[in-house]
């Protein structure tokens, strides 16, 4: 067990919410007052609890083989050492408004890369409920029991998921395109796991260089695993909207467009896409819903 204090406002559901990837992901329960987790660390598979105990006092407790690397970064999963130096939410009106509004919005890590890459692989171009629907079924048909009292399940292991034929990923509603680009991310997570210790942009490169993955992928995954504060998901269909809309009143944008608008926030970009999503802004919408086509059903 773990003490520690993080002085000034944490919103623990705000700053943890990039970790939850359906509403019944099986590998996390996230509440107001704390959250338990379970993972893949390098020391092996263990689940952390970190709950509130005062004003701005917290207790991490943890459980499997895992669980020293765990209570060790503790502190870092919450975002107790964000770091907004040269962070300037006045250079805009919005940004201004949505940090007053999200003063504990925070930017944690977990430190593994694994975490985030299958979930996020699974969103690419499909809407989010059918990313979370896959993720969910494919966590219960391939992920263990996680050690300590939750009822957690882990994530599939990378040798796990390298095994399988893209087909066995069709009843998860899984194409074959993401498919490969699972597997390929699984025979590359130890490689990927080391590169979080190189510059972003560096690790960006890593994971570019994997089949199937780009730099949408790379910039949620390094987000996630190392709270890196510039990271911006270039290639999002809605993001670069939602930003245009917010900064410049503009309801179409490009990736182009969003960067520059983003150029006088370098170094905390992505804190500023995750400040303005948190408040609620919306770009206008046009035409139809995009219809869901459940693959496994085909």
């Amino acid at each position: 067990m773990r003490r520690f204090s993080v002085p000034g406002p944490l919103d623990l559901l705000t700053s943890l919410r990039p970790l939850v990837h359906s509403a019944q992901d099986p590998t996390i329960r996230l509440r107001a007052t704390g959250v338990a987790r379970c993972t893949r660390t390098p020391d092996g598979p263990g689940t952390i609890e970190v709950t509130r105990a005062g004003d701005d006092g917290f207790v991490a407790r943890a459980w499997g083989p895992g669980a020293a690397w765990l209570l060790d970064r503790a502190p870092a999963l919450i975002g107790a050492d964000d770091d907004r130096t040269g962070f300037r939410p006045e250079l805009h009106p919005h940004v201004a408004r949505a940090a007053h509004r999200r003063p504990g919005l925070r930017l944690g890590r977990t430190g593994v890369a694994w975490d985030g890459l299958v979930p996020t692989i699974l969103a690419q171009r499909v809407t989010s409920i059918e990313a979370a629907r896959s993720w969910t079924r494919l966590v219960r048909a391939h992920g263990e029991a996680a050690p300590g009292p939750y009822d957690l399940r882990l994530h599939p292991a990378p040798d796990v998921l390298a095994a399988l034929p893209y087909w066995a990923y069709h009843r998860f509603g899984v194409e074959r395109h993401r498919a490969e680009a699972i597997v390929a991310a699984a025979r590359s997570a130890e490689r990927i796991q080391a590169a979080l210790t190189r510059p972003g942009h560096a690790a960006g490169e890593t994971i570019c260089g994997i089949r199937g993955l780009g730099p949408w992928t790379a910039a949620l995954v390094l987000r996630i695993a190392t709270g890196d504060p510039d990271q911006v998901e270039v290639g999002d269909f809605h993001v670069k909207n939602q930003v245009a809309w917010a900064l410049a009143g503009e309801p179409r944008a490009t990736d182009e467009r969003m960067l520059e608008l983003l150029a006088p926030f370098a170094g905390h970009r992505g804190r500023v896409v995750r400040l303005l999503l948190a408040t609620g802004v919306r770009a206008p919408t046009y035409g139809a819903r995009q219809r869901i086509v459940a693959i496994e059903r085909l």
